[in-house]
């Protein structure tokens, strides 16, 4: 044997187990070359190598013979590779040998088998008592593969108990290597048994012939007689008075034994009773057994006992069984009507719905019960759903509880809700607010169908696809018959889903949108006039919980043209919770500028409230305007965009409304409120509160700076806001709202400059002529008079007033009163008809002290109108004259030092004390 290749490997055989006899399948590694290669294989210690078949040399198929290892390896020997070895085992499975009496689940032949108590045999055919050994010398086996045997001897048989027995078959595979004087041996051992058979059959015969012989004289002895017998006519024939001494003989026996034979007749009738009772027991005790099982619920049972009973005496023409059968019967029918019964009861759980339908189908009931289920639970819930609404409309629905933040999260949990449980929930209650009914009638409306529906669905699934009655899909005729029904009531069951959701969507669009129902049908869906006004977050709330119930149903796959009327009901009512919030939201934004507290800090928190108002609003709409799979955007619907830009725009003109509003009340319609100062300085006089009512001025003031700050900030951050949430009409609300509150600030600024530069400019005639003062004959100046004073000081009380304020508004408006003193000291100078020197010193000293003096405030008009003024004046030629004129200024300048910082910019650090 040739060892130049590798060692067969066995790494793997499938199965791992089993009876003798098993085909298996050994891969592995080097498991020869060739069929002619493979000359060993064992497993379990047992030669397998007579039905191996080499497939490749990584796969070779076998069966397994009866070994004595229950479990050992799998060695295969190679020429090319020698001895193998194995990293797998296989295990041998020894059958259990089944008694007569054992409970087995095969067939046990029970025909030979050896009675102790006779010790004979019974049934043991003929060819079964041949011996194993027939030719009485030791069996040799041979090494000739079975396959080329059977090619040799086709049709053939190696079996001596086989019709195509073939001798020389046998002799090659259990005598091939014996010797021939053996075989002699052997044909004298079969000559020896064939001439004790047919001596044993003739030692019969002749050990009875005398018997035959005998028998044979007696039988034509009879034959004799009978034939002479039939002469005779005196007395009758033998036969006849045979029959009279049978008879006589008969009477007297019964008279003597009659009345003990009547107690045999009696006991013997009364026995056979009793045997048919125990032999037939299973049933006559039906009836009773059927009652107990019923009432014990144990339906199996009862179906098990009436299929046997129907089966053995379904077709019994026995008078007595057939009483009882029709017992039976009269029971099982009371059984389905109960059982019926039960199915169409509602509530009920799938589990029990499947169970009884079974039942029924089991015991044949009439019609289709699973239809007659659905049907009814389609009743149920329409029914279920009314009376949801019913009960709230009259009023004896309780309201309580406060909305359940979480939605999502309940609605999760429903589906596991049995039948029945949704109308059973209660809320907390809460004692500041109660949720509106229209919400709770939505949410519970949407937890009876959450809650009764997937059931319905899943009773239809089942119904379609057979699994009622199998749930392996293991086919009979019950399934067929169930996917057969389901096929031809299809449309049936798809009007009943439509039906459903088409009365929650008009159950909701009764509770919220009553007008978008026909005229005909508000009555049955509607009756909710007197209920209170929902509010956008309940709305929202609403449309959440409406969503979970679309979510729940898609997730059963039920068809999305049966869900699309949700989808058109979602769509409304995001729009109608779009448009009910904003107006709500004109409403709070009309209420909040009566909340204005005039406290200062810049400007007042009312631009800030209202900024923190709209976005609280927009908020808000967040589960409106968002999209969810199959939804649409509704801000790109023309008329929802339109009509949401209007109102938004409406809210705007709205809050700028009231600012105006709040311009024109009399100081006596405020009520005392804090001001708070805030000066950009370290000083401790700084962020003082003074107690007391705004005047019309300082209201006029804030509301600037309210304007500024809108402007400059509140409206930006909305616009900005608008555009994170899709608002498309956004470019509309930011020009509408600027313009307007631009509007409002010329005209609050134009009132402020109007009512604080008038008196200033009002006051400079009468100071300016105060005294009978007259230009053409005037004094020497010596200093600036005291009007010119008295306005600085009346300038600076404005600066003060609006630096308190809002420093941003210190320019603009002292430059505009600037403007208006310099127009009216302007328009004075030119009104007056000459100068004498004195007088025109005099006035240029003034007009000069007031333009140095207000200089960081000096515009275009203001400085054309003071060169108006110096060019009205006559000119300076004396020095002594502009030296008088320089120290005078110098004069005023450090006199006022103080009263004229307040003009220079803020970033001049106040003076020190």
């Amino acid at each position: 044997m040739s060892r130049g290749g590798q060692a067969p490997l066995v790494t793997g055989i499938s199965p791992k187990e089993g009876p003798a006899w098993t085909k298996v399948t050994i891969r592995g590694e080097n498991l020869g070359t060739g069929p002619a290669d493979l000359i060993g294989l064992s497993i379990c210690g047992h030669n397998c190598l007579l039905t191996a078949e080499w497939m490749s040399a990584s796969k070779i198929v076998c069966r397994v013979g009866p070994a004595k290892d229950d479990k050992g390896e799998i060695v295969v020997t190679t020429k090319s590779g020698g001895f193998g070895t194995s990293t797998v085992s296989f295990k041998l499975l020894k059958p259990e040998r089944i008694g007569i009496l054992d409970q087995s689940a095969v067939w046990v032949d029970e025909l030979n088998y050896y009675d102790m108590r006779t010790d004979r045999n019974k049934g043991i055919s003929l060819l079964s008592l041949r011996p194993n050994n027939p030719l009485g010398i030791e069996i040799d086996k041979g090494t000739l593969p079975l396959k080329d045997v059977e090619m040799t001897f086709p049709g053939m048989s190696g079996d001596f108990t086989s019709e195509n027995f073939s001798a020389t078959w046998y002799l090659i595979e259990n005598h091939a290597s014996t010797g021939f004087e053996h075989l002699k041996i052997a044909a004298s051992n079969l000559k020896k048994q064939a001439t004790k058979k047919n001596e044993g059959s003739l030692a019969y015969v002749k050990g009875g012939l005398s018997t035959f012989f005998e028998a044979q004289d007696a039988l034509a002895a009879i034959h004799q007689r009978q034939e002479s017998d039939g002469t005779e006519r005196v007395q009758g024939s033998m036969t006849q008075r045979l029959e009279v001494i049978l008879n006589r003989a008969s009477d007297t026996a019964d008279t003597l034994f009659q009345e003990v034979l009547g107690r045999k007749d009696k006991a013997d009738s009364t026995r056979n009773a009793l045997n048919v009772l125990q032999r037939f027991k299973f049933l006559f005790n039906l009836p009773l057994n059927i009652e107990r099982n019923i009432q014990k619920g144990d339906y199996d049972v009862v179906i098990n006992d009436y299929e046997k009973a129907k089966s053995l005496f379904g077709n019994t023409e026995v008078p007595v069984f057939k009483k009882v059968y029709a017992e039976v019967e009269s029971r099982i029918k009371s059984l389905r009507s109960l059982l019926l019964e039960k199915l169409l009861q509602t509530p009920s759980t799938l589990h029990d719905q499947k169970r009884y339908i079974r039942y029924l189908s089991d015991l044949h009931a009439a019609g289709d019960p699973a239809w007659q289920c659905i049907y009814a639970q389609h009743k149920w819930i329409l029914q279920l759903m009314q009376d949801c609404r019913d009960e709230f409309i009259s009023g004896q629905k309780v309201c309580v509880g406060a909305p359940d933040p979480s939605v999502l999260s309940r609605l999760s949990h429903i589906s596991s809700l049995k039948r029945g449980s949704s109308l059973q929930m209660t809320r907390p209650s809460n004692r500041h607010f109660e949720t509106p009914q229209q919400v709770q009638f939505v949410e519970k409306l949407s937890d009876v169908v959450i809650g009764q529906l997937p059931n319905f669905w899943k009773l239809w699934i089942s119904y379609v696809n057979g699994s009622l009655f199998s749930e392996t899909g293991e086919k009979s005729g019950q399934v067929e018959k169930s996917k057969k029904n389901a096929r031809q009531r299809q449309n049936d069951f798809k009007k009943m889903i439509e039906e459903m959701i088409n009365r929650l969507v008009k159950l909701v669009r009764g509770a919220l949108l009553p007008t978008t129902l026909p005229r005909g049908e508000q009555s049955l869906y509607g009756g909710w006039e007197n209920k209170t006004e929902l509010s956008g977050a309940w709305l929202t709330e609403i449309i959440h919980t409406v969503r979970g119930c679309h979510e729940a149903l898609s997730a059963l796959e039920i068809p999305n043209d049966l869900l699309q009327v949700i989808q058109e009901l979602l769509l409304e009512l995001r729009v109608h919770c779009l448009m009910v919030t904003l107006l709500h939201t004109t409403d709070d934004v009309r209420r909040l500028a009566e909340k204005e507290d005039w406290i200062v800090e810049g400007f007042t928190r009312l631009p800030s409230q209202f900024e923190q108002c709209m976005a609280q609003m927009l908020q808000s709409l967040r589960e409106p305007l968002d999209i969810k799979p199959g939804e649409i955007n509704i801000l790109q619907l023309d008329q929802v965009q339109d009509q949401a830009t209007e109102l938004c725009v409406n809210i705007m003109k709205v809050f700028i409304n009231c600012l105006g509003q709040q311009s024109t009340k009399r100081d006596g319609d405020l009520t005392p409120s804090h001001i708070s100062v805030e000066l950009s300085s370290a000083d401790p006089f700084t962020n003082m509160q003074e107690h007391f009512s705004p005047t019309s001025e300082q209201r006029l003031l804030i509301l600037l700076s309210n304007c500024h700050y809108l402007e400059r900030h509140t409206f930006l951050n909305l616009f900005d806001h608008f555009e994170k949430h899709g608002f498309t009409g956004t470019e509309k609300i930011s020009q509408v709202s600027m313009m307007a509150v631009r509007e409002l600030d010329e005209k609050l600024f134009d009132a402020y400059i109007e009512r604080r530069a008038d008196p200033i400019a009002g006051a400079l005639e009468p100071g300016i002529y105060a005294g009978y003062f007259d230009w053409r004959d005037c004094p020497t100046p010596t200093g600036v008079r005291s009007y010119l004073k008295e306005a600085l000081m009346n300038i600076i009380t404005v600066h003060a007033e609006v630096f308190t304020v809002s420093k941003d508004l210190v320019p603009c408006v002292l430059s505009k009163i600037v403007a208006t003193v310099a127009d009216e000291m302007c328009r004075l100078i030119q009104c007056v008809s000459s100068f004498s020197r004195n007088g025109a010193l005099q006035a240029r000293l003034e007009l000069c002290a007031l333009r140095d003096a207000i200089a960081a405030y000096l515009n275009a008009e203001s400085n054309a109108s003071f060169k108006q003024a110096m060019d009205a004046l006559p000119q300076l030629h004396s020095g002594s004259d502009k030296k008088l004129l320089g120290e005078l200024l110098n004069q005023f300048r450090s006199s006022m030092l103080l009263q004229l910082t307040c003009f220079q910019p803020s970033c001049v650090q106040p003076v020190k004390r």
